[in-house]
């Protein structure tokens, strides 16, 4: 694309602004940002129009669900069906690595942050020593699909390399970038990050998949005939992957998708719900759920009581159908750096606007979901924060109560 094109290209979307500063641009200034303007989908800006108040359906129970107990129960049977997906190959897992550790006050991605007291213990290793908890009782190593973002792709996958990719076999490893959404003001108007880049944000955890498939590994799931994938966080050092009896309880269950679930801590807990909206497996916000259903009790418990912890069994046949478009843009309103006449500030306060797709609404297309509740203890250590609640200190006394050395 060259100058005259990305004018008239910009004029008809009303984002001629985003060429201002081009007389000033370096040879190789102007071709990055013209790069950028040809990639950029604008069309996604028009979520601000479409965008409505979120009403909610009508809520109701989960209908398919595993409890602690009966996981506990019906271990062998669930465990043989899912060992022998994945002795077959047919089950390959997705690791959301795009995220920073800024919050936990660390300069670097997040799965790099060391977790250890008296050694090194990074959030990666714990997560591949889970990952090798699985592939030690079935003799073979799954496909581990890794998304990075652009901020943080080169330094994860450099550190996997400086770490020999911890012992995993390289062919099986799969880094890709996760698909960006442009940022914009108020009004609609496409921030530049810098005079020469347009403002671009990973577009929301539920673009994990188009992103696979963007990247071109569609043809590694077709190739090895990998018919489940397992996707999780990089927050929960705790997290069981590609767990066998998480993914034969869903197989048994005939459902197209499985959430692994703790009971709720309390019912003001902030994690989503996993429930039924009109008839259709939802995940509700904790800020969405009305009081009368989130105080809501039966038997002295409460009735939506399963909270999500990022750790999802997806059917790759109907994850397909969610590339068509089907999974709408939530607008986050956000603090975001950019240029301000002619300087690049980064604002305290919320100053535009963010679009993300999310999740939880691929686990509505599915059509069904199965609730597969873990013992909080045992599965959920989430290091989302640096001191507190879900935090470096808490995920640390976990790991140790789960016996691992640090």
């Amino acid at each position: 694309m060259d100058y005259d094109r990305a004018k008239a290209y910009l004029d008809e979307r009303g984002q001629s602004h985003l060429l201002r500063y081009y007389d000033e641009l370096s040879v190789e200034e102007r071709e990055q940002l013209l790069a950028d303007i040809e990639f950029t989908n604008f069309n996604i800006i028009n979520n601000i129009e479409k965008q409505a108040e979120k009403k909610l359906g009508k809520i109701t129970p989960l209908s398919s669900s595993v409890t602690v107990q009966e996981a506990r129960r019906r271990k062998i049977q669930f465990e043989a069906v899912g060992l022998n997906m994945l002795a077959e190959g047919r089950v390959g897992a997705v690791l959301l690595a795009g995220g920073q550790g800024s919050r936990l006050g660390y300069d670097g991605p997040k799965g790099t942050f060391n977790i250890g007291v008296t050694r090194e213990l990074t959030i990666f290793e714990q997560l591949m020593r889970n990952v090798f908890d699985v592939t030690s009782k079935t003799g073979r190593c799954f496909p581990l699909f890794i998304m990075t973002s652009t901020v943080n792709d080169g330094q994860t996958r450099e550190f996997f390399r400086s770490r020999n990719y911890f012992g995993y076999p390289r062919d099986l490893i799969h880094f890709f970038i996760q698909d960006v959404a442009p940022a914009c003001d108020y009004n609609g108007k496409v921030f530049l990050d810098e005079k020469h880049r347009v403002s671009l944000a990973p577009n929301g955890n539920g673009g994990w998949y188009s992103s696979l498939v963007n990247n071109g590994l569609a043809r590694v799931l077709e190739r090895d005939n990998i018919e489940w994938l397992n996707v999780f966080g990089v927050d929960n050092v705790l997290q069981k992957i590609c767990d066998p009896a998480f993914i034969g309880a869903t197989i048994i269950k005939r459902c197209r998708c499985g959430a692994k679930v703790v009971k709720k801590a309390s019912p003001d807990e902030k994690v989503g719900v996993l429930c039924l909206e009109d008839g259709k497996p939802s995940i509700v916000e904790y800020f969405e759920m009305p009081d009368n259903l989130k105080y809501k009790t039966k038997k002295d418990e409460l009735v939506y009581r399963y909270g999500v912890i990022l750790n999802y069994l997806f059917n790759v046949h109907d994850l397909n159908q969610t590339l068509s478009g089907k999974l709408p843009y939530h607008i986050a309103n956000k603090s975001l750096a950019h240029v301000e006449d002619g300087v690049r500030v980064k604002p305290d306060q919320p100053c535009g606007y963010k679009f993300e797709t999310l999740v939880v609404d691929m686990v509505k297309l599915m059509g069904s979901c199965l609730a597969y509740e873990v013992e909080r203890e045992r599965e959920f250590a989430p290091v989302k924060n640096a001191t507190g609640t879900d935090s470096v200190e808490t995920a640390r006394e976990l790991l140790v109560k789960n016996g691992v050395l640090l």
